[in-house]
């Protein structure tokens, strides 16, 4: 199998970097289509139009729906072809961003990434998740290339919520974990290559990173401060948990989201908890060192990741929802089987119980 590494054209990050996206973007284009959601849009905005104060630049802004579904992706082409726009700009979180990303790519023009939130790696994948009008998954849809450039601008993500960074660092939990069992067992990444030792090294920096920063960074998004802690956390969420999962793969982790998806009982549940969660559930399933589970579960503790069951939202233990959960994590097609030696519901249900009453006993001992 080759080996293929692939990632976005230009990343840029630095406190009030909006302000500088002209000098980023306008070799692409003059006309700029730019969808954002209502919150994006208010903060964003005016540091947008200030970057481009002076040019002959085409700027619409477009608020995105909600859902990044065919129907919006395809409502959206019909205003870009309107307006003859020759770039689009995405704005937001990961939704928005997946919904800019498709319309770019059937449209067959630059795609240039704004993140206002940590709290997921699409900033810089090439792929984007589609949802059914009412929010039901549908389908991946995987492009040719990344993003040409993703702009992250520090002050806007230390201003929103610190819950979204927390579910941006449980998203990236797993990308170390997922990339070291796709190699182990020399399965594709998410480019459907082999993974490169540059790979595989971003996905171990973004462990790393978690574990000497998150907790501080943490700390200073909750006053709404930049720091570089936050700068380094910022960095591995967004980009090296994004380029390092696409480059290295993904396992059990993201196979269990999945699978917990079909519980009611998660419905509220975020992406980056659930990986989390199944991160644990994961290292279980490899028989890893007690040391390295400890150092897990220390880190999701510290900042509120959860360990349990009941921390992702299933109050009481009903043994057939868990095994449907179970059962769905293990669908053919579904990345827990890059794990070596394959993994089976039974398997998978025991290592969910057995990471629910291990996280039950360390909390006690708080």
């Amino acid at each position: 199998m080759e080996k293929l590494m692939r990632a976005p054209s230009r990343y840029v990050q630095d406190k009030d970097v909006i302000l500088k996206m002209k000098e980023h973007t306008t070799m692409f284009g003059d006309s700029f289509y730019i969808i954002a959601s209502k919150t994006a849009m208010k903060v964003t905005r005016p540091k947008i139009e200030k970057s481009f104060e002076g040019t002959d630049v085409k700027l619409v802004f477009e608020t995105f729906n909600g859902e990044s579904s065919m129907n919006e992706i395809n409502r959206i082409r019909d205003l870009v072809k309107e307006n003859g726009s020759n770039v689009i700009v995405g704005v937001g979180g990961g939704k928005t961003i997946d919904t800019a990303k498709a319309v770019a790519h059937f449209e067959k023009i630059p795609i240039v990434v704004i993140p206002t939130v940590a709290a997921t790696d699409a900033p810089c994948t090439a792929l984007s998740v589609v949802y059914t009008d009412e929010g039901k998954f549908s389908e991946y849809l995987f492009y040719p290339t990344n993003p040409e450039v993703v702009i992250v601008d520090t002050k806007v993500i230390a201003n929103a919520p610190s819950r979204f960074l927390v579910d941006g660092m449980g998203d990236a939990l797993g990308t170390f974990f997922e990339a070291r069992a796709c190699l182990r067992s020399n399965s594709p990444n998410l480019v459907f290559g082999g993974i490169t030792q540059a790979g595989f090294a971003l996905a171990k920096l973004c462990y790393e990173t978690l574990l000497e920063f998150g907790y501080e960074a943490l700390l200073a998004v909750e006053k709404k401060t930049v720091t570089p802690a936050v700068e380094k956390v910022v960095e591995a969420t967004t980009y090296l948990s994004g380029v390092g999962a696409e480059n290295g793969g993904v396992a059990a982790a993201h196979s269990i989201y999945n699978g917990f998806t079909v519980l009611e009982e998660c419905e509220n549940t975020s992406h980056g908890r659930l990986v989390a969660f199944g991160t644990l559930v994961q290292l279980i399933l490899e028989g890893s060192p007690t040391e390295e589970i400890e150092d897990v579960i220390d880190f999701c503790l510290s900042i509120g990741l959860p360990i349990t069951l009941e921390e992702i939202g299933i109050k009481e233990i009903d043994e057939q929802k868990i095994m449907k959960a179970a059962k769905a994590a293990c669908d053919e097609g579904e990345s827990i089987h890059y794990i070596l030696g394959g993994v089976t519901p039974d398997q998978l249900f025991d290592a969910i119980i057995a990471a629910d009453n291990l996280g039950k006993h360390y909390k006690e001992l708080i």
